[in-house]
């Protein structure tokens, strides 16, 4: 039985998800990435990496035994049938080790970040759904600056998400991540506050 407050980290990419998860642990929650999962279920040798390799192209594996991210990321960005057909080679794989981590990992509350949470219905086991959003501009000026792609790029990558609407209408609490680090800090700090108190009130019925 579920005993333990869990809040379900989500957002657009390059909106500031990796800080907000980060300040949290720092202030003692528990903290299990779903994206750090994915990388590790598609580690070299891992079945979900066979399995893509089954269905995506055995090109898609290089050499040394490890995934082509790049050439996979065009394939299911160009194509909705594939980006699904991932999915289902993936998701029910992250969800399964990602709770299993969770039941590993010690903290005053439980925080799954889940960057498709509102895509993948990612919410059995969350009481609370917090997005972090960023304008539009502002993702798309962080993700080039980041992962060096283009423009066309950063577009296609967030048409592939759900909007900023479909996220904050599934939303217990927003932060809007369009200022300082110092501010967005500030606003963490605040929610961190609230968790405790809802966390031990879990704790005590």
């Amino acid at each position: 039985m579920k005993t333990r407050f869990t809040v379900g980290l989500t957002g657009g990419i390059a909106s500031g998800k990796s800080l907000v998860a980060d300040r949290l642990a720092s202030l003692g929650a528990a903290v299990v990435d779903t994206d750090v999962i994915s990388r590790e279920q598609t580690a070299a040798g891992m079945p979900a990496l066979a399995e893509i390799g089954r269905q995506f192209g055995a090109e898609l594996i290089r050499g040394d035994g490890t995934l082509d991210r790049a050439g996979l990321r065009e394939q299911v960005f160009a194509d909705p049938a594939a980006r699904k057909r991932l999915e289902a080679i993936l998701h029910p794989r992250i969800r399964k080790a990602a709770w299993e981590r969770a039941g590993r990992t010690a903290g005053s509350y439980l925080v799954m970040v889940v960057p498709l949470l509102v895509e993948t219905g990612f919410t059995d086991g969350i009481d609370r759904v917090l997005v972090i959003d960023a304008p539009r501009k502002l993702q798309i000026g962080r993700l080039r600056e980041r992962d060096g792609v283009t423009h066309a790029q950063a577009l296609a990558i967030l048409a592939s998400q759900a909007s900023r609407r479909q996220r904050r209408a599934m939303a217990d609490d927003v932060i809007l991540n369009d200022g300082t680090r110092r501010r967005l800090i500030g606003k963490v700090d605040e929610l961190h506050a609230l968790y405790l108190s809802q966390a031990e009130v879990l704790t005590e019925q």
